[in-house]
């Protein structure tokens, strides 16, 4: 049995407090529920957490509910998971993003400057990203591949410009 001290109260308190500010635009969001013609107005409406303590002594929160999913904002757009690698050996950068579920012609891929712009869209499946990249890179042999929801888009790495030095003559 673990004997809890003013300070653990607090700290407990403390982490309620930030953990619930999401919450607190939930009036606000209520009372745009139910001023909107086509919302339902009778229940059950019902949102709720448990909080219990874990064996490592730390709160262990849990929600449950059919309210709050229905208005926290979505996105029909999700960001994919990319990689980028650098292979000074080879002098090639790849960026490799998983997008699965979209066809090689739903792709479009840009570059603009030092950054790759990739856009997919099939049906639900709508993927948008910015990817910088901090090496200098030759655009014109850039690559792409799309496999089994793997896309790999390659670059030629450029060579560093080296700083040209200047011999001054003291007058």
């Amino acid at each position: 049995m673990h004997n809890y001290d003013m300070t653990d109260w607090d700290e407990f308190d403390h982490l309620f407090q930030k953990m619930m500010q999401p919450f607190k635009r939930l009036d606000a969001i209520w009372d745009d529920i139910k001023s909107s013609d086509d919302a339902q107005t009778f229940g059950p409406y019902y949102y709720g957490y448990s909080m219990t303590v874990g064996p490592d002594g730390k709160p262990v929160v849990k929600e449950y509910g059919n309210v709050i999913p229905s208005l926290l904002p979505t996105s029909e757009i999700r960001e994919p998971f990319v990689d980028v690698i650098v292979d000074n050996k080879e002098k090639i950068l790849k960026v490799v993003a998983e997008m699965p579920g979209v066809e090689k012609n739903d792709i479009k891929i840009e570059v603009v400057g030092r950054t790759v712009n990739l856009d997919a869209e099939n049906g639900d499946k709508k993927y948008h990203t910015k990817i910088p990249i901090k090496q200098k890179v030759d655009e014109d042999s850039v690559k792409a591949t799309y496999s089994n929801g793997i896309l790999e888009v390659k670059f030629k790495l450029k060579e560093e410009d080296r700083p040209q030095g200047k011999r001054v003559t003291v007058e």
